[in-house]
């Protein structure tokens, strides 16, 4: 075999698939945030056609040799500049026409983070920003109903994990973890079930802190013991808030 007839046989054997249709595969991330009381998600203006204008949530194309995962960690580290995020798949979207600009496949990932962490320099040089879900302007493409997709799945999943864990600062205050639940659930919780029902998780640790920007007499602090729910996670513990 000569070198020629080698090298062309060798890009036919890289290449199974020739004759089959080409088609683009994304990741687009539901980011959530929690400030100020409201559940917020990170958006930005799309910067290209098709629906260039348009507030979009933030992803991009998956790199030939890059697993969908490690794009979606990409994306998150070029917006927010942090890389210990908590991420999790939340739904493939393959419709045919829902992007016009090409055939494209997305798999959207949402992510939770502390607001207060992320790089606020590096994330507006994106043009992006915050948005409560009751102030969220309407999205590019599908990307409504991605999010509206997320925030079910977060819900479902924060019933049986203390998942809301990852948008709190370390330390915070029962009324603040409530909060926090009621942005999720978009619902009210009474006070006192709530808080026991937290406490019997034994996840908490009390501190010997107290937030007094409520009150003079003020609310204790907690902080979450990840090693005691890891223990109780492996052991089959139902988290049901």
């Amino acid at each position: 075999m000569t070198p020629s007839s080698a090298s062309t046989a060798q890009a036919s054997n890289n290449d199974f698939y020739a004759a089959h249709d080409k088609l683009y595969v994304a990741t687009d991330c539901i980011i959530f945030g929690f400030d100020d009381g409201d559940l917020k998600l990170l958006i930005f203006k799309r910067r290209v056609e098709p629906d260039s204008g348009i507030w979009s949530l933030i992803g991009s194309f998956v790199k030939i040799d890059e697993d969908v995962d490690e794009a979606a960690r990409r994306v998150l580290k070029e917006i927010t500049g942090l890389e210990e995020i908590y991420l999790e798949q939340s739904k493939t979207y393959g419709k045919a026409e829902r992007d016009p600009g090409y055939r494209c496949i997305s798999v959207a990932h949402y992510a939770l983070m502390r607001i207060n962490d992320h790089d606020r320099e590096l994330t507006q040089s994106h043009g992006a920003f915050w948005y409560t879900l009751q102030e969220l302007p309407q999205l590019a493409l599908d990307h409504q109903d991605m999010v509206r997709d997320a925030l079910d799945k977060l819900r479902r999943r924060a019933r049986y994990q203390p998942i809301g864990f990852e948008l709190l600062p370390e330390k915070f205050t029962i009324p603040q973890l409530q909060k926090l639940y009621e942005s999720i659930y978009q619902r009210e919780l009474d006070p006192r079930n709530f808080r026991k029902k937290v406490l019997s998780l034994k996840v908490l640790v009390k501190l010997d802190e107290k937030d007094k920007s409520g009150s003079k007499r003020g609310a204790y602090l907690y902080r979450f013991d990840s090693e005691k729910y890891q223990e109780l996670l492996e052991s089959g513990y139902n988290f049901e808030i």
